[in-house]
């Protein structure tokens, strides 16, 4: 089975970050993208997809940091199910992203003035990959 998602759009609200009792960072958010297309009639239609998502670890404080609602973001993760009951008991449901890799896609410029806290350059990409191993040439069979 295959389960991946890959969503570019903007942010609909702020990020709100919290903390597990492990420490662990857990961000949360939501993203709204757009697909433009014709109709069968020749007139123009525009889509609009909202989707909540979530990010765990260094990812979310990240997030936290350098995104504000409006902010342009590629989210790569996995499509999940949530369930729960309601406080007037009835039953509820909704799917939401669970994110694995991010991309800021703002221009620095656009940031500045977003953030008046900001001293660096933020990342551009932040994701969590495995170092990649040096291989001399002579040490390949082909």
């Amino acid at each position: 089975m295959y389960n991946k998602v890959v969503m570019v759009g903007n942010l609909t609200r702020d990020i709100e970050l919290r903390y597990l009792p492990s420490g662990s960072a857990v961000a949360k958010s939501a993203i709204a993208t757009s697909y433009k297309y014709k109709s069968a009639s020749g007139e123009q239609k525009d889509e609009v997809c909202f989707l909540d998502f979530t990010i765990f670890g260094k990812t979310g404080e990240v997030a936290n940091q350098y995104l504000k609602k409006g902010s342009k973001v590629l989210l790569e993760g996995r499509l999940i199910f949530e369930k729960w009951t309601a406080q007037d008991g009835s039953e509820r449901s909704r799917h939401s992203l669970r994110v694995d890799e991010m991309k800021m896609l703002d221009s620095k410029d656009k940031s500045d003035n977003q953030s008046q806290n900001y001293n660096q350059e933020p990342p551009v990409v932040y994701e969590n990959k495995i170092p990649e191993i040096e291989v001399d040439e002579s040490e390949i069979p082909f």
